[in-house]
């Protein structure tokens, strides 16, 4: 089996789709360095386990000597996205699209490997900040009206008589022309931003360059089996979280998914994946442990052996010996605050109506006692340790 074939094989496991197959061997067997371009636009930087997917793929190709392109959209990202969009995304200020953008290389360096010489940070504004408006149109001119509304979304909107922003339509042709600038020979996205890098592949042929290979990769459902991971949905596991909190939101994951979890988001080999799937159809203590195994390793990838061990060890104390995490934060409230005020202020991104559910449901507590009247008073005092949801405890501090 030839390298290309290799490279390939190993990106097979997380692979969906590749546009421009021929183009990726015939760059692999060359021996140059490719320049793989990872493209952000500069919003909230939320990052979780079906983004890395794509990091796990280009940190493979970085140990091959292959470079990263790190492309921080801060001239984009002021238009706004409009992929799975049905209206115009808000308008980011410089200071929030620059606090974002630390955010992103924080995270990302979590998995990509920060050398210089396999890693390039590089941001749009470095072109179209000097772009001149003929130069603009220039470009623009190279991409039909028909090629842009023909995008799903765009005929969605139409259909519904929804507006569509100028500024939106020309956002995939400026996408598009990113990988011109940077001389891009591969990218790798969700499925979501194939448009957007095939517009890209077009842009490139027009001026002269081979055009990028664009390889989309596998998705997966979310914790609850519903929808893709999803910060909204709550059924995410984020690059952020500690390894706690990973391992712990890791344990909530659908048994049916062990293995296609394991098969995304661990570099287990194929027969190990095989046995955790099939002890996770044995259903009980199997597919219990074979959860526990999956966390193991997923937690391992991104903090090391030792410290997914401890979550392990912690996840089994507190949940199977009724104990309390080794690290239980303080909150500070008021000793007048309702049940209400109470939760929101341990859990600030919770709504409202979330929050009253959570006591509803008997999720809340004050030492071991459920508290289900969200307007009352508990009258809460130091020391005393709430329980907010299933893996959230606080140790409580009455201020004066």
């Amino acid at each position: 089996m030839n390298h290309g074939q290799d490279v390939l094989t190993h990106l097979g496991r997380t692979t969906d789709q590749i546009f421009g197959h021929t183009d990726l061997i015939d760059r692999l067997a060359s021996g140059r360095p490719m320049r793989i371009k990872f493209g952000v636009d500069c919003t909230a930087p939320d990052l979780h386990l079906g983004h890395a997917v794509n990091l796990w793929m280009m940190r493979y190709l970085q140990d091959l000597g292959h470079v990263v392109v790190f492309l921080l959209g801060d001239t984009t990202t002021r238009i706004g996205d409009p992929t799975g969009r049905n209206q115009t995304r808000p308008v980011l200020t410089p200071d929030e699209i620059e606090t974002n953008a630390q955010a992103f290389l924080r995270q990302v360096t979590m998995v990509l490997r920060d050398d210089p010489e396999v890693l390039e940070v590089r941001r749009n504004s470095e072109w179209f900040g000097e772009m001149a408006i003929a130069d603009l149109v220039s470009e623009l001119s190279l991409v039909t009206h028909a090629q842009l509304i023909a995008r799903d979304m765009f005929k969605a909107r139409i259909s519904a008589s929804q507006e569509i922003g100028v500024h939106e339509l020309i956002y995939p042709v400026l996408q598009g022309y990113d990988s011109v600038a940077l001389g891009s020979d591969l990218t790798i996205v969700g499925s979501d931003q194939l448009f957007n890098e095939t517009v890209g592949r077009e842009l490139q042929a027009k001026h002269g360059q081979r055009p990028q290979t664009v390889k989309t990769s596998t998705i997966t459902p979310g914790l609850d089996g519903g929808a893709k991971q999803s910060k909204s949905l709550n059924n995410y596991v984020a690059l952020a979280h500690s390894p706690s909190e990973k391992f712990g939101r890791l344990m909530t994951l659908q048994d049916d998914l062990i293995g296609a979890w394991a098969r995304v988001y661990t570099d287990l080999p194929d027969a190990v994946v095989e046995e955790l799937e099939s002890r996770a159809r044995q259903g009980g203590a199997g597919s219990r442990d074979a959860k526990l195994d999956l966390a193991e390793a997923i937690v391992a990838r991104y903090h090391g052996s030792a410290a997914s061990g401890r979550a392990r060890t912690e996840f089994t104390r507190v949940f199977s010996g009724s104990g309390l995490p080794d690290d239980v934060p303080h909150l500070t409230v008021s000793p007048t605050s309702t049940v209400l005020e109470i939760v929101i202020a341990a859990r600030p991104q919770l709504s409202r109506n979330a929050a009253r559910r959570l006591i509803a449901d008997g999720a809340v507590s004050l030492d071991s006692s459920p508290l289900r009247d969200g307007g009352a008073r508990p009258g809460i005092s130091t020391g005393a340790i709430l329980k907010v949801g299933r893996r959230n405890w606080f140790e409580v501090v009455s201020t004066p």
